[in-house]
């Protein structure tokens, strides 16, 4: 049986930190959104989180109508807070997105900013959420919004980290890429809502890690029922071997988990898929690099 992580953390043997997940209420007042985050962005940090998580569209309501309304440009307002906050508690801070505006376009995009302020990268989402449930829901982010075409990584001194939003977590190939240029964690912003949430959303989580035996964590705004789009919420946390090991449920919440990356590589020793895969038969590949 496994020592006690926090005690192996604590006496140095083994190289691990702790991750932040931040629920938050998104309301149709901006600043209101930007103050609630910077202040979970200091509790996550006085918790000990060296990496901090914000969700799917975390400065604006989500929806079409909205998005030409809330967009920014990069820089600019919620994005020199995202900067002042990651500076302020020194960490690693994961933007959740925000509309973007740029060249006249309008982008679903997350900033990542490091512990000195500095923006490390910008991932535009890459998959358009444009979904018809029959009787349900639907859905056409690219009704105003256009893709982004590239790949986002960044590295810490922890281990590298994959990005992707919402909808891109659908896709293992995005996940597999990821996985193969070294992430032992991935993080997904994401708003699914309350027909995709129940049904698919830990299921894609589950299936993203376990497939890659990595790290995966997602974001979502608190759940409103006076929203006109209602988020599931359910923000969580899941290792390598597929199991959850934090989740929140639909209210307003920070989750915590420590990210144990001695862990993950016993996974990847008793179960080594990696060095398995019949690259002779198949193959998943980037068209563009990061």
């Amino acid at each position: 049986m496994r020592e006690d992580l926090s005690h192996r953390i604590e006496t140095g043997l083994v190289e691990a930190f702790r991750l932040a997940v931040v629920q938050l209420h998104v309301t149709k007042v901006k600043a209101d959104n930007l103050s609630r985050a910077r202040r979970l962005i200091k509790e996550a940090a006085g918790q000990g989180s060296k990496v901090v998580v914000l969700p799917e569209c975390f400065n604006s309501p989500y929806g079409t109508s909205f998005f030409p309304e809330y967009a920014e440009r990069i820089p600019g307002e919620s994005t020199q807070l995202l900067s002042e906050a990651a500076k302020e508690n020194n960490v690693y801070l994961v933007g959740g997105s925000i509309p973007e505006e740029d060249g006249g376009k309008l982008y679903n995009s997350c900033p990542v900013f490091g512990p000195d302020g500095q923006l490390m990268l910008k991932h535009r989402k890459i998959h358009l959420f444009d979904i018809d449930v029959p009787g349900k829901i639907r859905f056409q982010e690219s009704e105003t919004l256009s893709p982004g075409s590239s790949l986002s990584v960044f590295e810490t001194p922890f281990c590298k980290i994959g990005v992707g939003i919402c909808y891109d977590m659908r896709f293992a190939e995005l996940a597999q890429l990821y996985s193969r240029k070294g992430c032992q964690l991935l993080v997904y912003p994401g708003a699914f809502n309350m027909t995709t949430g129940p049904a698919h959303w830990e299921l894609l989580q589950r299936g993203r890690a376990l497939d890659n035996q990595v790290y995966v964590a997602t974001a979502s705004p608190a759940r409103d029922e006076t929203a006109s789009y209602v988020a599931w919420g359910h923000s969580t946390i899941v290792n390598p071997w597929g199991e959850v090991i934090a989740k929140a449920g639909s209210e307003e919440a920070v989750v915590y988990a420590d990210i144990d990356l001695q862990y993950l590589s016993d996974v990847r020793q008793q179960i080594p898929i990696t060095a398995q895969r019949r690259h002779d038969l198949y193959s998943v590949k980037a068209e563009q690099e990061s």
